[in-house]
């Protein structure tokens, strides 16, 4: 699994959205840099597609949604659409589902005083929907809360700093 290096994260709020609203319909679209590992997270009112790179879609999508009184954090992944054969889609899936960790935690971390604002969304469920036209990667997974992520960064800066 790939480490979380905070400098290698570049944060770019979308307006009108800031630090501190919107909170329903908040959303995040993580995206990176194969070559240098740069991780580019966007936060808005609306998904930042210009940000997608359409030949790779290995973009990470959330937003917050109001459900039964409560927010959920619901994400997606696209594993495929029926351009990669079944093989390609598995190898997607996997390396979505072992990289979402990573993924999770830059999305905590670049929107880190939002929690200061909203201390009760640290405990607000994760769903990330992993969308595929094969049944058997075309699923919805639990992922733990925002606090699971952001209590895991800080547990690797004091492991790195014994």
């Amino acid at each position: 699994m790939s480490m979380f290096i905070p400098s290698k994260l570049t944060v770019h709020f979308l307006a009108p959205a800031t630090q501190f609203r919107p909170v329903e319909g908040r959303k995040y679209t993580l995206t990176h840099s194969d070559t240098t590992g740069q991780l580019f997270l966007s936060v808005g009112n609306f998904f930042d597609y210009s940000a997608i790179n359409p030949k790779f879609r290995d973009e990470v999508f959330a937003e917050w949604v109001p459900q039964l009184g409560e927010f959920t954090l619901c994400g997606k992944v696209y594993i495929s659409g029926g351009e990669f054969d079944e093989k390609y889609a598995k190898v997607r899936f996997m390396i979505f589902k072992k990289e979402l960790d990573l993924a999770l935690k830059a999305i905590f971390y670049g929107d880190q005083i939002f929690f200061s604002y909203f201390p009760w969304l640290l405990d607000a469920p994760i769903y990330i929907h992993f969308e595929s036209v094969f049944p058997e990667f075309n699923q919805i997974l639990f992922f733990g809360t925002p606090r699971h992520y952001l209590n895991g960064l800080r547990e690797e800066t004091y492991q790195k700093h014994r």
